[in-house]
């Protein structure tokens, strides 16, 4: 197993280890680097020295900023999962059985790793301020070396076609308008949101919970949705049985 076969199998695993590192922060209490003081706090609190707001006002907009992120992540995934299949995107193999350009995929070719990038910015938040540097940077280099690497393998598999859809559609910056057609694939929404559990249950985390002040309970909420997420996931197939029966 080459590295970029290696680093995708076990993505969701990866991301996990340095979410909770960034939570956990372990340099804080070891070498003192740092503070317990959240990123949320932490912007709040900086916005507020410039004069321009109240410490309130401040961090009602880092609040309804973030929820805006994590929105934008949210829907990102589900649109994105619901066009390309749930098990494309929970598949441990790289897949290139066919070229996608339908929905999210006609704008930015991958909608999904930009969405994660906006949970995990969304998620950081509630992170002590090194620990949302640390997984953000991290996170951020980890998700493009995936990229680079799925891309390669998806040119080699499909060839000239997919370099032809690399020259038209950019990598993560989306595009307003587009000259691809559809192919008149339908996508799968029920399927995309019960893959996508945990994006939901940032976004809700964030915009409901955050007015809280509370981040140990934030926190449970985002540990609650993550491991929901896993049960459906492991259900997935049999749900997907029952409601699509032989015929």
């Amino acid at each position: 197993m080459n590295a970029n076969a290696f680093f995708f199998r076990y993505r969701m695993v990866i991301n996990a280890a340095v979410v909770i590192l960034g939570f956990w922060a372990p340099w804080i209490q070891l070498w003192g680097m740092g503070s317990r003081i959240s990123l949320l706090e932490w912007l709040a609190l900086e916005l507020s020295r410039t004069g321009l707001v109240s410490f309130t006002v401040a961090t009602h907009l880092v609040i309804v900023l973030g929820a805006i992120v994590a929105a934008t992540g949210a829907i990102l995934r589900i649109w994105g999962s619901a066009w390309l299949g749930h098990g494309v995107v929970l598949n441990a193999q790289m897949q290139a059985a066919s070229l996608t350009a339908d929905g999210p995929y006609r704008y930015v070719r991958n909608p999904l790793y930009l969405g994660l990038w906006c949970v995990i910015a969304a998620l950081a938040l509630l992170m002590p301020a090194s620990g949302a540097l640390f997984a953000t940077v991290v996170l951020s280099v980890f998700q493009l070396c995936l990229i680079l690497g799925e891309e390669a393998f998806l040119a080699a598999q499909l060839g000239e076609p997919y370099r032809a859809y690399l020259r038209a559609v950019p990598c993560l910056l989306p595009r307003l308008r587009t000259t691809l057609k559809p192919s008149g694939n339908k996508p799968h929404w029920v399927q995309a949101v019960l893959s996508e559990i945990t994006p939901i249950g940032v976004f809700l985390t964030i915009a409901l919970l955050s007015w809280t002040y509370d981040n140990r309970l934030m926190m449970r909420a985002i540990v609650v949705t993550f491991g929901l997420s896993l049960v459906v996931r492991a259900l997935m197939p049999g749900l997907q049985q029952k409601s699509n029966p032989p015929e």
